[in-house]
């Protein structure tokens, strides 16, 4: 009896310093999983149930603490899941965007004994491409074929957007390409789209074009994606017309456009001048039945407050209002900004101070924009109380927001305030930028300022300053 408790003893003591060395190099979620385990090991048809029944009824936007949880009640179960359950699980995961918890849940998978196979090696992968950790990936990869798997179009289509998504690996992305149809994978259309957004990317053009074609001639119908890639390119190089060619060409094989190819246009029209185009087409769009998004109108919203048209892009925030969309601070921005710009600052402020009472949060940007409008209009007393409540509101001014309020001040002939702001400014760890200095510059060629003035620029301003005198 004696020799089988002191065999009991060491047994525990066995697993006692084992423990204590398992648990010593464990990360947190492997630290709570494991003793979740050794706590409620008794239950597992239970717990069985309750994670069959959980997959079941869905997993569709699930939230970190509830994969967690879903993952420690898989791992009580006696037996254990199969791989295809913690795999529907990490799919979930990986949608919500919790790669680095997936990736986490995936080795905590492997040491309990449940070995990957090739769908949680590309799950891995896709999870290791979407936080840029592209070597991380490739090392997956390298495991796959170890273990015996052939990578899938799954694997080579998720390292590719990887590498099309980097700039300057191209070139291995084509690389990789290659290899995947000398291993026998035939590309699909999701190969050939990332392949058309990383020549984009580089804006070589004509070499998409020729993928474009390409792609058509190995069978693989090109879907809205592809057009809206290349579209996009041609717009992004001011090549908007060519893109306009594309996209009726496009309509005419059938592929119906979306909404992000109209607005992409929309924009491309807007930013070469041709507002006019951008209005006809955004009528065409509503015509065919595709839904303009928030995005879409601040495009719109934006051409016509750069081209001076602010009453008709009031009328279209109006239409917004009665539609009921949710307008964000973006959208308000736009229109106060096209408001200063026609020198309706006045309009533009009370559309600024009734943004609370519609339920919309100023942010940094909106701020700037309605300083820049009162320092325009010389209302330094509004600017510098707005300048304030920004700064309570929790909005640290940048060298923007400086030097727009110090240029204000001395236009407005405001020396004393002027300096109290620079030394201010320069306590934050800004500068003067150029044109501040140009003012500065030029009342010192007209006499307004004294020369020792100079001597409060600092940092790149004041060298720029110093080469003017």
């Amino acid at each position: 009896m004696l020799m089988i408790r002191s065999a009991k003893a060491l047994r525990f003591m066995e697993t006692a310093g084992t423990l204590r060395t398992y648990l010593f190099h464990r990360t947190p979620y492997e630290l709570l999983s494991f003793v979740c385990e050794r706590t409620f090991s008794g239950g597992s048809d239970r717990n069985r149930s309750s994670y069959k029944e959980r997959l079941r009824s869905g997993i569709i936007g699930i939230k970190k603490d509830d994969a967690v949880a879903l993952f420690q009640s898989m791992l009580r179960s006696r037996p254990l899941p199969t791989i295809i359950d913690f795999n529907r699980l990490f799919t979930a995961m990986a949608k919500t965007k919790q790669y680095d918890l997936v990736l986490d849940l995936c080795k905590q998978t492997e040491l309990n004994g449940v070995a990957h196979n090739i769908y949680t090696l590309n799950i891995m992968i896709n999870c290791f491409c979407r936080l840029r950790k592209l070597g991380f990936a490739f090392s997956v990869m390298g495991k796959m074929l170890k273990l015996g798997y052939e990578p899938d179009r799954v694997t080579y289509n998720t390292l590719l957007n990887g590498l099309c998504l980097e700039v300057g690996k191209l070139s291995e992305a084509q690389d990789l390409y290659n290899e995947m149809i000398k291993r026998g994978t035939d590309p699909d259309t999701i190969t050939y789209n990332s392949l058309i957004y990383g020549l984009c990317m580089e804006k070589r053009l004509d070499e998409a074009r020729e993928m474009l074609d390409l792609m058509v001639s190995k069978g693989c119908d090109p879907d809205i994606v592809t057009y809206s890639i290349l579209i996009n390119g041609y717009c992004k190089a001011k090549l908007v017309d060519e893109g306009m060619r594309l996209f009726r060409k496009m309509s005419v094989k059938g592929v119906v456009g979306n909404t992000v190819t109209y607005s992409t246009l929309i924009q491309g029209f807007c930013q070469s001048g041709k507002l006019n185009v951008a209005k006809e087409l955004f009528q065409e769009m509503v015509s065919e039945g595709v839904h303009p998004n928030t995005m879409t109108y601040g495009i719109l919203l934006d051409g016509l407050c750069d081209n001076g048209e602010v009453e008709e892009a009031m009328e279209i925030l109006e239409k917004m209002h009665n539609s009921k969309m949710d307008l964000d601070i973006g959208i308000y921005s736009i229109i106060i900004h096209g408001m200063c710009n026609a020198n309706k600052v006045d309009d533009a402020w009370d559309l600024f101070c009734s943004l609370s009472l519609k339920g919309v949060k100023r942010d940094f940007r909106s701020y700037n924009i309605m300083l820049s409008g009162l320092c325009k209009r010389s209302s330094l007393s509004e600017a510098d109380a707005l300048f304030t409540k920004m700064k309570q509101d929790g909005y640290e001014p940048d060298g923007c927001t400086w030097n727009t309020l110090i240029r204000a001040h001395l236009r407005g002939g405001d020396l004393a305030t002027s300096a109290k702001l620079i030394e201010e400014m320069k306590s934050c760890g800004f500068s003067s930028d150029a044109s501040t200095v140009k003012i500065v510059m030029d009342m010192l060629s007209s006499g307004e300022l004294d020369k020792s003035f100079l001597d409060m620029l600092s940092g790149p301003s004041r060298e720029i300053a110093s080469s003017l005198d």
